[in-house]
């Protein structure tokens, strides 16, 4: 009987995937100064060329690693929570122990500050948030029951507070705990929505 191979071969797939969590381990560490090729081939343990094959270029790979991180958090967020509305499940899960960590803020705030000079990352940008503020805005309407609220303006808003709460917790963790921030986010809707926290 011959024994399994020690090494299995990865799909193409699998290896961009790898790379990209290697690369999200580099910002978690160390922001946008351990985000260079040779330090996410050397976590991932493969050779530069790798990059190459999968993202043609740095920029190509720190665009893969933004919407690799927008499908994370917009799982979490759109996943259902039982007897919880979608836009109370959103907020709850923006500030779970998964995404309202040190090390996942501390990639939001590589990711962002690179936004800013970044046209490659400006492009991929625009499509994660399109969609993020239109699962918002989908959840707000819900939550509205008919009330005349401006729901799309309300998901930018709700984002905005998000974020910045975010931020907060990433500069002093004991001045912005998770229940401090949610309790923000449902003060803030309440005059549109009416009570929402669960």
């Amino acid at each position: 009987m011959k024994s399994a191979p020690k090494y299995s071969r990865l799909t193409s797939d699998e290896r961009r995937a790898a790379l990209e969590e290697a690369a999200l381990v580099c910002m978690a560490r160390g922001g946008i100064l351990e985000f260079t090729i040779d330090k996410v081939c050397r976590e991932a343990g493969v050779s530069r060329g790798l990059i190459t094959h999968h993202f043609q270029t740095k920029d190509g790979l720190l665009a893969a690693v933004y919407a690799n991180m927008y499908r994370k958090s917009m799982a979490a967020m759109n996943a259902p929570r039982p007897g919880m509305s979608p836009i109370a499940a959103m907020i709850e899960a923006s500030f779970s122990a998964e995404m309202f960590s040190r090390d996942v803020l501390n990639i939001w705030l590589t990711l962002w500050g690179e936004t800013a000079n970044n046209p490659v990352l400006q492009d991929e940008h625009r499509r994660q948030y399109a969609q993020y503020r239109a699962d918002v805005t989908t959840a707000l309407v819900e939550a509205a029951q008919g009330r005349v609220v401006d729901c799309d303006a309300l998901a930018q808003q709700l984002i905005c507070l998000i974020d910045g709460l975010g931020l907060q917790h990433c500069i002093e963790p004991a001045l912005m705990p998770p229940e401090q921030a949610k309790a923000a986010c449902y003060a803030f809707l309440t005059p549109y929505l009416g009570p929402l926290q669960p």
